[in-house]
């Protein structure tokens, strides 16, 4: 390492350590023993059930000062109200009426756009810590991978309050790294489908079992604040259920990709960040794959 590189990684260092637990989960360090039973474990998990969670991973202060920052940011929430399918297009009258593209369920949730939260905040100094990606990385067992480059969506916060649902949908990215924030007094559980589309295949029968109520392959996700979750949301069906009562459910979503281009669709951005900015359109092109998002 040069001098500077040294510097800007003891800085980094020294920030990441205000937020994770670096004694419980010493992620800064690759070949230490706890770090790399954490990785074989993580990597275990995404390649058998699509998720992996980390309890505790990130400090109760930091996770605290997230709480307050999405709590002060609330009044500048976009929340929408709308049907939509699970791949977030136009229905398209080309499909049987069966296909889940036809598939539609009411959402009502809300999201803390990227664009507004502070430079300081503990989640954005998290998410764009180079020892972070590189810890992420190792768990997915692929590098390189970048921070999202879509400027509304890279790392926002997802709101969901009392009443509202998140249903049935693919990610438009192709992994999520969410971390929990707050949890509501009731529901707000949320369910996927691991694996249950590849590049190559949409699987649609499989999807429509789900859809239809189907439980089998389906799994829920222990959530508590402070929790890192590790996520392939591209190929698996999930969503949060109905929340009620006091309390909110709030998760930071710092998001990674292989393409360092690759932003949403104008129309998924518009859906669920309130409005599409030029680069959503000078990139429309530029997709991972050819699934039906």
């Amino acid at each position: 390492m040069t001098a500077k590189t040294q510097k800007d990684y003891a800085l980094q260092l020294e920030r990441l350590a205000q937020i994770v637990d670096l004694e419980k989960y010493p992620i800064h360090d690759l070949e230490h023993p706890v770090t790399k039973e954490l990785v074989a474990r993580c990597r275990e998990q995404l390649d058998d059930i699509g998720c992996s969670v980390i309890a505790d991973f990130v400090r109760p202060e930091a996770q605290e000062r997230m709480r307050l920052e999405a709590r002060r940011l609330l009044p500048c929430i976009f929340r929408s109200e709308q049907e939509h399918n699970p791949y977030m297009t136009k229905k398209d009258d080309r499909f049987s009426s069966d296909h889940p593209n036809h598939y539609l369920q009411r959402r009502t949730a809300g999201f803390i756009n990227t664009d507004i939260i502070p430079a300081d905040s503990d989640m954005l100094a998290m998410y764009d810590n180079d020892i972070m990606t590189r810890f992420v990385g190792e768990c997915l067992g692929i590098w390189p991978i970048y921070t999202w480059a879509d400027p509304l969506a890279r790392c926002p916060y997802g709101v969901l309050e009392d009443g509202d649902y998140f249903p049935w949908h693919f990610d438009g990215n192709e992994f999520t790294v969410s971390v929990s924030v707050e949890q509501p007094a009731e529901g707000g559980i949320f369910e996927y489908a691991p694996n249950i589309r590849t590049k190559e295949d949409e699987n649609i029968d499989a999807v429509k079992r789900v859809l239809n109520g189907d439980k089998k392959g389906v799994y829920e996700l222990e959530w508590k604040p402070g929790y890192l979750q590790l996520f392939k949301g591209r190929y698996a069906l999930h969503r949060v259920q109905k929340v009620k009562g006091p309390g909110a459910w709030i998760t930071a979503l710092p998001t990674y990709m292989t393409d360092p281009d690759t932003v949403n669709r104008p129309e998924h951005s518009k859906q669920f960040y309130g409005r599409a900015l030029p680069i959503h359109f000078e990139r429309e092109a530029n997709r991972p794959d050819n699934l039906l998002d």
